[in-house]
């Protein structure tokens, strides 16, 4: 038998529920049957998802080299008649039980369980996974009918030892995949206080296996809880997922984390947002982070849009010797889950460029949006470098507060107001010498500013 998957006499069972079965790892009976019921359809207000591009330049310099930035502004509209005005979920938690997380972090980490069903109503559908060393399943997908039955068996989680982080995200990946509804919004929530030490627990193959959860549309977002665990790895799961990640200090926050989160996807209205970029063959994307494909087509996974976000990428062309005259850059197709209707729908886009050698044309100042967001996208390489430079003992604590200085400033000019308390926070633990708190917080700047979202 699988190790993750063997009888342990010490996991959580729910013991006398209806269904019972000594053998199986569920500790509760399905309530209802998560395809009965399925989202209520909705009726858009408005298009459920826009897009704008503007470029830096009206005109560029032809007849010579030249470089121009493109932004891609997605803006997500409001959505009506989902039952009690938002999203309907297919959600797991996954929770990590292992024996660092014994006392109050786990007795936290139920309440916020308890929270969360508390939140839920009968239109979503609820899966429950624990993780140590041995992976169990706690609840199976099923509508949250009977919330009291629900809770008891969260509080019958108990501590155990090593952490499978792998074999929990898979089990999870299991049960949502279950629910097969288009409109609901589907995600993975993992807490997790320490590095993996059973299962699969190298970077790479943790990281990829995150993109291979994301291409079949489900998305995972990364509690990390205390001083303990790997912030890089729950960073970069999260970010190759299309999820959130969070920094969780002490665990009387879990709760306050987990409702944000779960706040946050009840507005969810498009999803499994995926860039296809045709590029022309005298043009050169410069880097993109998280782009993938050949030379002339480019694949980005974006992350999911909730109701009244906008999310905004920037692409930076650069374009050889090139005649007068309008000229299609690149072209590109954004395909998205609607939130409302529950289809897949299409927006064709076109990257236009003017070639002029009129140089006080082509000379012009930039298009100051199109400057800022590319300054953002600059911000989240100068935050990773930051944290980098501390993790390696390449910079000092006053070259990294230096740094973030310059990068909370840009965030306050930009808007970014949460961005930049979060940089005020790493700043403060710099200054008392707790770096690596630091490097944690940092981490989920890095993954917000990846996102692009506002």
């Amino acid at each position: 038998m699988d190790q993750t998957q063997r009888m342990d006499p010490n996991k959580t069972m729910l013991t006398g529920a209806p269904g019972f079965d000594p053998m199986r790892t569920q500790a509760m009976s399905p309530i209802g049957d998560p395809n009965r019921t399925a989202a209520m359809s909705a009726m858009p207000v408005g298009p459920t998802l826009t897009a704008a591009i503007s470029s830096s330049r009206d005109v560029t310099m032809a007849n010579g080299p030249a470089r121009e930035q493109f932004l891609l502004e997605l803006t997500a509209g409001g959505m009506a008649g989902f039952a009690g005005g938002r999203t309907p979920l297919n959600l797991c938690l996954a929770i990590d039980r292992s024996g660092s997380m014994e006392g109050m972090p786990l007795e936290y980490a139920k309440h916020a369980c308890n929270h969360v069903v508390d939140l839920l109503s009968s239109n979503d559908v609820l899966s429950i996974v624990t993780f140590e060393e041995v992976v169990d399943l706690l609840m199976p997908p099923q509508q949250v009918m009977n919330k009291e039955q629900i809770k008891q068996g969260i509080s019958q989680i108990q501590p155990g030892n090593t952490t499978n982080l792998h074999g929990g995200i898979s089990l999870a990946l299991q049960q949502v995949m279950q629910t097969n509804d288009p409109g609901r919004a589907t995600r993975i929530i993992v807490l997790s206080d320490g590095d993996p030490t059973a299962g699969i627990k190298d970077y790479t193959s943790l990281v990829n296996f995150s993109s291979e959860v994301k291409a079949r549309g489900v998305t995972i977002t990364f509690l990390g809880f205390g001083p303990d665990y790997n912030e890089e790895l729950l960073a970069g799961m999260a970010k190759k997922s299309g999820g959130n990640y969070y920094f969780i200090p002490r665990p009387e926050m879990i709760p306050e984390v987990f409702r944000t989160e779960l706040e946050r996807l009840m507005t969810v209205v498009a999803r499994n947002l995926k860039l296809e970029l045709d590029i022309a063959r005298w043009v050169t994307l410069r880097s993109n982070h998280g782009q993938q494909g050949t030379e002339r087509t480019v694949t980005i996974q974006l992350a999911d849009l909730e109701r009244g976000a906008t999310m905004e990428q920037v692409f930076d062309f650069e374009f050889s010797n090139h005649p007068l005259g309008h000229y299609r850059v690149a072209s590109g197709v954004l395909t998205y889950d609607d939130g409302g209707s529950g289809r897949t729908e299409t927006i064709n886009l076109d990257f236009v460029m003017e070639f002029s050698a009129d140089s006080t044309r082509y000379s012009a100042p930039q298009n100051p949006k199109v400057r800022g967001a590319a300054d953002l996208a600059l911000a989240s390489r100068a935050v990773e470098k930051t944290i980098m430079g501390l993790k390696n003992s390449q910079i000092t604590a006053q070259m990294a507060i230096a740094d973030l200085q310059k990068t909370q400033a840009l965030l306050l000019q930009q808007g970014r107001t949460q961005d930049a308390q979060e940089v005020t926070l790493a700043l403060r633990a710099i200054q008392s010498g707790d770096t690596g708190s630091a490097e944690k917080t940092l981490m989920g700047t890095m993954v917000n500013l990846d996102q692009g979202k506002r």
